[in-house]
């Protein structure tokens, strides 16, 4: 629900033109009951001149007549004229990549292809701006600079933000877990590796062709 403008304003108004209940007026404007008696008693807000919200666009008369006839209805604003420009707009296709970071994206499919084999192509399309066909080819090892290519997180190369990428993965545990049930994958917790560990294997395998080996001619 959208909030009123100037509420003190408008409740002023509401006190005067309608009828109203206080605790209408005070839900509506987000104010407490006893601050819109008080401005009825004039106690509260004197020296403010009312704003009417049917003029200002925020309410409907149908709206306030709908009010007066029961005392328990709420009333409900009408959406700011241009909501619509200030709406966040739902991207469609794939994400729109620098051209700087475009050499960077095989990587980052490498990477999520090896730790996140349950996202589809559609979600990774989404996290780097690529197109399924890219994907299939790192994926099967045909892409053309796949002895070069070294598997590499999304976020570092700044394709995505962490806050997408574990969007994706959420949306993807269902389908992750079923994986681990069927033995397609380990588990999160066996692939996990102690700090130590990881240091010494510094040299662990980078490209696709040290993880999977190379592939048959």
């Amino acid at each position: 629900m959208a909030d009123i403008l100037m509420p003190k304003a408008t409740a002023v108004w509401l006190v005067d033109n309608t009828a109203l209940s206080f605790e209408q007026i005070a839900d509506l404007c987000n104010l407490h009951r006893l601050e819109v008696k008080g401005i009825a008693d004039g106690d509260v807000a004197a020296g403010v001149r009312g704003a009417d919200p049917v003029a200002g666009g925020q309410l409907s008369r149908e709206e306030i007549e709908k009010a007066e006839k029961d005392s328990t209805y709420r009333l409900t604003p009408l959406p700011p004229k241009y909501a619509e420009l200030h709406a966040p707009q739902k991207r469609r296709g794939p994400r729109y990549t620098p051209l700087s970071r475009r050499q960077n994206r095989p990587d980052a499919i490498a990477w999520l292809v090896r730790n996140h084999p349950e996202l589809t192509d559609g979600q990774i399309s989404k996290l780097v701006g690529t197109t399924k066909t890219t994907i299939e080819a790192v994926r099967e090892r045909t892409h053309w600079n796949s002895s070069n290519i070294k598997p590499t997180d999304p976020v570092s190369l700044g394709l995505c933000s962490q806050i997408e990428l574990d969007e994706q993965v959420k949306k993807a545990s269902a389908r992750r877990q079923k994986m681990e049930d069927e033995g397609q994958v380990e588990s999160a917790q066996d692939t996990l590796t102690p700090a130590e560990e990881a240091e010494e294997g510094a040299g662990a395998p980078t490209t696709l062709d040290e993880l999977f080996g190379k592939p048959k001619d």
